[in-house]
């Protein structure tokens, strides 16, 4: 089955920077053999752009999720230079009310990534002065899904962010992300098992589209992630260290 490919591009400090492990103070700035070594974000995503048309970028701002700024400018640079891309950006949005608003570090965003670990409540809900969490069924309502999708991001087997959101499947967008941060820019593979137990805990809404991150190191990887139901693959290291060839990409490409 083919895949959607979808590069990630982590930004940090008004650099791209490679990624490992999930552990942020650890990460350095990104040396890509497709942009001559340069941790330039545009120089990045020409480089990407050039390997292979993807249709999407998937956009991680760092700062903006750790509360020290954000890279609106970046964004919108990516945005005017490659207007057919569609950005999936993650700038650390807590609710969904949230991720409606028209904020300078979401304005350049086609679609706002919501990620579990900076969820203080399920999409849907919203809390009271007390940290009381209150249904607000309206707020989903009034959100088209095809504008958000969900991140559920995972450490060592264990869902980061609120727990019940496991049980609250008819509140997910069409889209979700198994981020397994742990295997993210290592040599471990990818969390096969995890993927299958999420496409069966979605078994009964088989049109929701699920995309694995984390861990990818070469085709044979993502053959293994269409066989185990993935639609789409999100894609770092093995696209910057040429594990991932071009020709590889466009035989597991959708559309490729």
């Amino acid at each position: 089955m083919p895949l959607r490919l979808i590069p990630v591009i982590d930004l940090m400090q008004g650099q791209v920077v490679h990624a490992r492990l999930g552990q942020r103070a650890h990460y350095r700035p990104l040396r890509s053999a497709l942009a001559a070594g340069s941790s330039d974000a545009l120089r990045v995503a020409d480089g990407l752009l050039a390997l292979h048309p993807f249709r999407q970028l998937y956009i991680a701002d760092l700062d903006a999720i750790t509360g020290q700024g954000h890279h609106a400018a970046t964004l919108a640079a990516i945005r005017q230079r490659h207007p057919d891309v569609e950005l999936w950006l993650d700038s650390g949005l807590h609710t969904l009310p949230a991720a409606d608003a028209a904020d300078d570090a979401s304005a350049a965003a086609t679609v706002t990534v919501l990620g579990s670990e900076s969820l203080r409540t399920l999409p849907g809900r919203h809390a009271d002065a007390r940290g009381q969490d209150l249904h607000q069924t309206r707020a989903l309502a009034r959100t088209p899904q095809r504008r958000w999708v969900l991140s559920l991001d995972s450490r060592a087997g264990h869902l980061l962010g609120p727990p019940e959101l496991l049980q609250q499947t008819a509140q997910w967008p069409d889209d979700v992300i198994a981020m397994t941060l742990d295997r993210v820019g290592s040599d471990a593979g990818p969390d096969l098992r995890g993927l299958r137990a999420l496409r069966a805990r979605l078994a009964q809404t088989p049109t929701r589209r699920v995309y694995a991150a984390g861990g990818v190191r070469d085709a044979r990887d993502l053959a293994a992630l269409a066989q185990a139901g993935a639609h789409g693959v999100l894609l770092a290291s093995a696209l910057h260290d040429g594990r991932l060839s071009a020709d590889a990409l466009r035989r597991h490409a959708e559309g490729g």
